[in-house]
């Protein structure tokens, strides 16, 4: 009991670990590109962004008022659904944002444009670039930054709206806001860039360390090659009965499902075993429950 309480307390302080270098990365981005740069993009940061480039308040401070209403309304309204981690999310952001911004400002107080003068568009794409990466990390480490996820859950509470489609709304109408602090449509294409940018680069992270494969292994040598994946790889597997149609013999199957990091290991440990054996190794849509993906039904 004692070992499986260690092995979640050592998980949670990894996915800790991860969460705060994903949002280190993200209000790097935010600091070092994004606000010399005046470029915005969706959530509640977007939001504070405009805020910031109208009014001058500083990101962060927006940033956490915006989200400690939202947290304030969604309790009340939809009970205490959050985890910590999204607190803790929220609270580390805030710090990063006003440390980086303290740091990276010259003498006159003013965040400087680091790749010179006119250069938006590449400080869009490199800003969208550290965006997506840390949101894609805080993502894949059970995380969540709030902000807009908040409002369409609670609009999803109340209208037939899908989460995706009403976080799509709520990131097109704050990207489209800025016109009016700009009056640049220029903005709100650099705008939607960022959102492009950030999408493929989450989506990317999330489904790259998500990727399972499925091993169908034929061998005489199952028993050696089974313990072995058991122990050596730490994968479950499953022994099937065979039938060879031409020799008419029987045979064992071995099945595996792994994460398509671990393909090599366990070709490795199959050839050491059995040099003969033959091996099938294909992509799987999904792969759920203990050691793969939770399962979520609505």
């Amino acid at each position: 009991m004692n070992k499986f309480y260690l092995a979640i307390s050592n998980r949670e302080l990894r996915d800790y670990i991860a969460i705060t270098f994903g949002l280190l990365c993200y209000a790097f981005g935010w600091a070092a590109f994004m606000l010399p740069y005046q470029v915005t993009t969706g959530g509640v940061t977007g939001i504070a962004a405009i805020i910031y480039y109208a009014t001058g308040i500083e990101i962060q401070i927006s940033y956490l008022i915006i989200n400690s209403i939202l947290l304030a309304v969604a309790l009340k309204i939809l009970g205490p659904k959050f985890s910590i981690k999204t607190i803790y999310a929220i609270l580390v952001l805030t710090f990063f944002l006003w440390f980086f911004q303290n740091i990276l400002k010259d003498d006159s107080g003013k965040l400087p444009q680091f790749l010179g003068v006119g250069q938006d568009f590449m400080a869009c794409v490199i800003g969208a670039s550290l965006l997506g990466f840390g949101v894609g990390i805080v993502f894949t480490n059970n995380g969540s930054t709030g902000g807009t996820d908040i409002i369409a859950l609670i609009v999803n509470k109340y209208k037939d709206v899908t989460l995706g489609r009403m976080i799509m709304y709520c990131d097109i109408i704050i990207i489209s806001s800025c016109y009016f602090i700009f009056h640049d449509w220029r903005r709100v294409v650099f705008g939607f860039v960022t959102l492009f940018i950030m999408s493929y680069i989450i989506d990317w992270l999330i489904n790259s360390t998500r990727q399972s494969v499925q091993f169908l292994i034929f061998s005489r040598k199952h028993e050696e090659i089974a313990e072995a994946i058991s122990n050596k790889v730490d994968r479950g597997v499953t022994l099937l009965d065979g039938k060879g149609w031409y020799s008419k013999q029987d045979i064992k199957v071995v099945v595996i499902l792994a994460k398509k990091s671990q393909s090599l290991d366990i070709f490795r440990v199959v050839k050491d075993i059995d040099q003969n054996a033959f091996i099938s190794q294909s992509n799987v849509v999904g792969v759920y429950g203990e050691g793969f993906d939770k399962l979520k039904i609505k």
